[in-house]
């Protein structure tokens, strides 16, 4: 059993982890409401350009473009979005092992990284790290989302690369985040939903098609990234609020133990005390 010493120190220990966790939580739940706020800003234009993008394409018959069709490389670009720091659960781990478990072999992927930790659990697993831009995610503008996606495209349209996919942590609200794992490019056009199966009128392009979507497709590329970061930044802070409260409630439950612990240890010393005292009066008689 050990000493009443050792449980105080334990005890003081763990307060003084629990003070830190404490503050932890504070400062993502204010985080957390300004990024809140910003995600939901912006998801209905995201989700909307998604949507715009694909039901022009639906629309348009038999269009041969350099961003609907796979480039002649084998190499996948996976644009990942993690954190620059820890403390925030299994969010993290979860994009990591959402790209490893894609199907996608590894010797193909080249990782277009933003947030050191996903960066280094990739580089722990063997994968090529093609990109590092960890800083743009501490406060995200869309000119960071337009150079990553000039990136990615500039290496698409090279040749470098033949696939475009992005991996991120998807914000739905407070206390649910879902990793998502999408393929920019080449664009897949999604199936027809009941609303748009009424209307079969042609997709008329002014200027021409090629024009068109040369324009719209980094336009929408661009978008999609940067959502990606809003929905982010708004998922690392739940996830962290969530993983701080978790720990300061555990942090509660072993002070409790340890505080009965150590009152246990402290009746039983004062016990043996009274024993020993008893047991000398006795044998003085």
């Amino acid at each position: 059993m050990a000493s009443m010493r050792d449980i105080k120190r334990r005890k003081g220990s763990i307060q003084s982890t629990q003070q830190i966790t404490k503050a932890m939580k504070l400062v993502s739940t204010v985080k957390l409401q300004r990024a809140k706020q910003n995600a939901e800003k912006s998801q209905t234009y995201f989700h909307c350009m998604y949507n715009t993008v694909h039901s022009i394409l639906r629309r348009t018959q038999n269009l041969e473009h350099k961003y609907l069709k796979s480039g002649e490389s084998g190499k996948k670009a996976v644009i990942v979005i993690t954190s620059n720091r820890g403390l925030a659960g299994g969010y993290n781990n979860n994009i990591v092992k959402l790209v490893a478990d894609s199907g996608l072999p590894k010797e193909s992927v080249e990782i277009y990284g933003i947030g050191k930790k996903g960066i280094e659990s990739f580089e722990r697993r063997g994968y090529y790290i093609a990109s590092d831009d960890s800083d743009i995610i501490n406060e995200p503008l869309f000119s960071d989302a337009v150079e990553i996606g000039r990136k990615v495209l500039d290496a698409y349209a090279a040749g470098e690369i033949g696939e475009i996919y992005l991996a991120y942590t998807g914000f739905k609200n407070t206390v649910v985040h879902t990793p998502e794992f999408i393929k920019l490019l080449p664009v897949e056009v999604k199936a027809e939903e009941e609303s748009e199966k009424k209307s079969q009128a042609p997709m008329n392009y002014e200027p021409e098609a090629e024009e068109s979507l040369d324009l719209l497709i980094p336009k929408y590329i661009n978008s999609i990234i940067y959502g990606a970061f809003i929905e982010a930044v708004a998922s690392e802070n739940g996830a962290r609020m969530q993983a701080m409260d978790a720990a300061t409630s555990n942090a509660e439950e072993m002070i409790s133990t340890l505080s009965l612990a150590y009152n246990r240890a402290r009746q039983g010393a004062i016990t043996q005390e009274l024993t020993e005292i008893i047991s000398g009066a006795e044998a003085l008689n």
